[in-house]
C-alpha cells in the first residue's frame, strides 16, 4: 500500500445502490452479515445436496458404479443441476424468447432513416433575356414540353430552348397583322406544338420537322390567350369568352363548345384523367365542365360555376397525388390561393398571398405549391401542402412573374416577367435517380408450343 493512502473498509461502498439503501445510523448496527438473493436459489437441490448427495461419489464408493455415474450426470445435466455454488447473489438475465423470427422483425421494425432537410436555393441558376416578352397578365407564352424543349413567344416569334444542350432556335414568326402570339402549349408528345394567335387562329406545328401541319380557323372572334392538351383534343379559351374543343385529327375540328364565362377565358386546365376541365375568366368566375357531359349540339352545361374570387381568375393547377383536388390563384383584387374538391364544389381553404397571384405550379414529388406572384414583391412562393406555410421565397424578378412552366423530371421550374428575364429554379430538388427494373424470370418451356 502507498504511503499517505488510507483505506477505510467502513466509509468506502462497494455499490452506491446499496448505499442509499443500507446506510445505519450508527456503527453498531453496521454489522456484516450474509443475505442471499432467495430468487436464485434452488432449495430442492440444496437440500439433496445437504443431505443426500454426500453418500454417493468419492464419498461412498460402494454403492456408486458406472452406470449409476452416468445416468446421475446425465440427470444434473437435464435438471440444470451442475453447478459448484448452491447459493448465488443473483441470477443472470433470461435470455428473450423471440416470438417473430429476426429476418422477419428486422424488416417489420426497421425505421426508415429520417429524410434530409431539402436546400432549396434562393437564386436562379439560370437567366436568359426574353426581349419582346408581352407583358399581358391573359396571356400563356410559356410552356415546357415533354421532350425537355421549352417554348417561348417573344411578340411574333416562337422560340424553342433545348434543356438537354442549351441550344435555342426559332420556330415561326408571325406575321405583324396576325400577331402578336397570344399562347402556346405543347401537346402530349412533346413533339408537336400550337399556338395561338391575336387573330383568333390557331396554328399547329411539328417542331421537329420545323413546319406547320394546319391552322384552326372558325371558332373563336377574338384573341386565343390560352390552350390546354387532352390528348388529340386541343382546347382553346378565347377573348370572345368562348370555350372550344378541337379535334385534331377530323377535318372539321371543332366538336363543343362551352359556354359559362362571360369575359375572356384566360385560364384552362384538364384534370390528369382527362375528366374535367377548369376554366377561369376575366369575370371572376371558375368553371368545372365535365368531358361525359360534353355535347356538340347544344351549349354544354357547367358541372360546377364557383364564384369565391374576387378577381381574374388564370392561375389554376391539378393536384398530381388528389384527382380531385383542384389550387386556383385570383388577380390584383382578389390575391388568394383557393383549393377546391371538383366532385363536390365545395371551397377547403382559402390563403391571402398578399399578391397578385399569375401562376401555380404542384410538386411532382412532395406535397408542395408554387406560385409567382405581381405587385409589390414580384416573388416565386413554395408552399407546403395542406399546411401552406411558407417554405421559401424566391426573389430575383424586378417584375411581375406571368408565367411558370416545370420541367418534365419535375424539379426545375422555368419563370418568365414583365422585366423581359427567363430565369431558372431548382425549386424541387433533384431527380431521383430510377430503379433498375428486375429482369422478368422466363417462363420454363416457353419455347415449347402449347395444346390449345
Amino acid at each position: 500500500m502507498d504511503a499517505g493512502t488510507s483505506f477505510n473498509l467502513k466509509g468506502q461502498s462497494r455499490c452506491p445502490l446499496q448505499e442509499q439503501y443500507m446506510q445505519r445510523k450508527n456503527a453498531r448496527d453496521n454489522l456484516d452479515r450474509f443475505i442471499p438473493n432467495r430468487s436464485a436459489m434452488d432449495f430442492d437441490f440444496a437440500h439433496y445436496m445437504l443431505t443426500e448427495g454426500r453418500k454417493e461419489g468419492k464419498e461412498n464408493p460402494a454403492a456408486s458404479s458406472p452406470a449409476r455415474e452416468a445416468y446421475r450426470k446425465r440427470l444434473a445435466e437435464a435438471f440444470n443441476m451442475n453447478r459448484t455454488r448452491i447459493l448465488a447473489f443473483k441470477n443472470k438475465p433470461p435470455a428473450p424468447v423471440e416470438l417473430i423470427p429476426r429476418e422477419f422483425s428486422s424488416s417489420l421494425h426497421s425505421d426508415k432513416p429520417a429524410k434530409p432537410r431539402r436546400h432549396i436555393p434562393q437564386t436562379s441558376e439560370r437567366t436568359l433575356d426574353a426581349p419582346d416578352l408581352v407583358d399581358d397578365y391573359y396571356l400563356n407564352l410559356l410552356d415546357w414540353g415533354s421532350c425537355n424543349v421549352l417554348a417561348i413567344a417573344l411578340g411574333n416569334t416562337v422560340y424553342l430552348w433545348d434543356a438537354s444542350n442549351g441550344s435555342t432556335s426559332e420556330l415561326v414568326s408571325i406575321d405583324e397583322e396576325d400577331g402578336p402570339v397570344t399562347s402556346v402549349s405543347w401537346a402530349p408528345d412533346g413533339r408537336h406544338i400550337a399556338i395561338g394567335l391575336n387573330n383568333s387562329d390557331v396554328q399547329l406545328w411539328d417542331s421537329t420537322a420545323n413546319r406547320q401541319l394546319r391552322t384552326l380557323k372558325g371558332g373563336h372572334r377574338m384573341r386565343v390567350g390560352t390552350l390546354a392538351w387532352n390528348n388529340h383534343i386541343l382546347t382553346t379559351g378565347g377573348m370572345d369568352s368562348l370555350i372550344i374543343n378541337n379535334d385534331v385529327r377530323i377535318r372539321d375540328h371543332i366538336v363543343e363548345t362551352y359556354r359559362g364565362h362571360s369575359q375572356e377565358v384566360c385560364g384552362l386546365k384538364w384534370s390528369a384523367s382527362g375528366q374535367q376541365l377548369a376554366s377561369g375568366g376575366n369575370d371572376n368566375l371558375l368553371h368545372i365542365w365535365d368531358r361525359s357531359t360534353a355535347s356538340s349540339n347544344s351549349a354544354t352545361q357547367w358541372l360546377h360555376r364557383l364564384e369565391d374570387h374576387t378577381s381574374a381568375v388564370k392561375a389554376l393547377a391539378w393536384c398530381p397525388f388528389q384527382s380531385n383536388l383542384l389550387a386556383s390563384g385570383g388577380g390584383g383584387g382578389d390575391r388568394c390561393i383557393k383549393f377546391w374538391n371538383t366532385h363536390t364544389g365545395a371551397c377547403l381553404n382559402s390563403v391571402d398571398t398578399g399578391s397578385q397571384v399569375c401562376s401555380l405550379l404542384w410538386g411532382k414529388t412532395e406535397r408542395e405549391l408554387l406560385s409567382s406572384h405581381g405587385f409589390t414583391q414580384n416573388q416565386l412562393i413554395l408552399w407546403k401542402y395542406p399546411s401552406m406555410v411558407k417554405m421559401a421565397e424566391l426573389n430575383g424578378h424586378t417584375s411581375r412573374v406571368l408565367f411558370m412552366a416545370q420541367s418534365p423530371d419535375g424539379c426545375t421550374v422555368a419563370s418568365a416577367a414583365g422585366d423581359e428575364t427567363l430565369r431558372f429554379w431548382n425549386v424541387f430538388g433533384v431527380p431521383e435517380v430510377a430503379k433498375p427494373t428486375p429482369k422478368a424470370i422466363p417462363e420454363p418451356f416457353a419455347h415449347v408450343n402449347r395444346i390449345r
